[in-house]
């Protein structure tokens, strides 16, 4: 288990999915994806309880080098010393199946277009469609 030595200037951070521990490192920073936009948490940070969003996860410094992980929905918890991102997926840009998000990218767009007047079936087609358009920009950040 990594651990922040005190006034080290490094963050615990954590990155657990409900089936596995992905990351415990140290970082310097942390570049996380909320429901918002993107955030980033530094040692020393106020406290924060944040809505995660879709989107890469980026890792500064510290043990865990300069990482990046493509997460999708959850929450994270910022203290001073320790970033903990709970999400319900999370995964290497090595681990992404392209084609398989080529299609789940085409099945958002088909939930969208079906929508109609229904706000709910739109939205959920939105983050369908936002989850796999933010899996393939980090399969690609990860071939390049």
């Amino acid at each position: 288990m990594a651990e922040a030595v005190a006034n080290s200037g490094l963050l615990t951070v954590r990155l657990v999915t409900p089936d596995r521990l992905l990351l415990d490192a140290t970082a310097e920073s942390v570049e996380l994806p909320s429901s918002s936009g993107y955030m980033e948490a530094l040692y020393g940070a106020a406290p924060l309880l944040s809505e995660l969003g879709a989107g890469e996860v980026r890792l500064h410094g510290g043990t865990s080098g300069d990482q990046k992980f493509f997460v999708a929905w959850g929450f994270v918890e910022v203290l001073p010393e320790r970033v903990t991102i709970l999400a319900e997926t999370a995964m290497h840009p090595n681990e992404i199946d392209s084609e398989q998000a080529r299609q789940e990218l085409a099945e958002g767009e088909k939930l969208w277009h079906e929508a109609g007047d229904d706000s709910e079936k739109y939205e959920q087609a939105n983050l369908v469609t936002r989850r796999a358009e933010e899996k393939l920009a980090s399969a690609k950040d990860a071939s390049a």
